[in-house]
């Protein structure tokens, strides 16, 4: 699910990874997707398996899942 934010012009999506289970998990994460352009925020917590993305824009699913592989785990969807 994609939602506007407080923040002008910003947009909030959460995203459901499997395989997190450490704050190491969830830096791998959250550094792979800060990565991509437009992100200004990540937040993962590995005990939901949730990943709060705020960016300029919506994303790009496949951006998002591509660097979510690239961090070793497993995009399920969007919550």
């Amino acid at each position: 699910m994609t939602a506007q934010t407080g923040t002008p012009g910003s947009v909030t999506a959460v995203y459901k990874v499997s395989g997190m289970s450490c704050g190491h998990c969830e830096g791998a994460v959250s550094g792979e997707i800060s990565e991509i352009p437009g992100v200004s925020s990540v937040k993962a917590v590995a005990s939901t398996g949730e990943v709060t993305v705020v960016s300029a824009a919506p994303l790009d699913e496949e951006a998002v899942r591509s660097a979510i592989d690239e961090a070793g785990f497993e995009l399920v969807g969007t919550v």
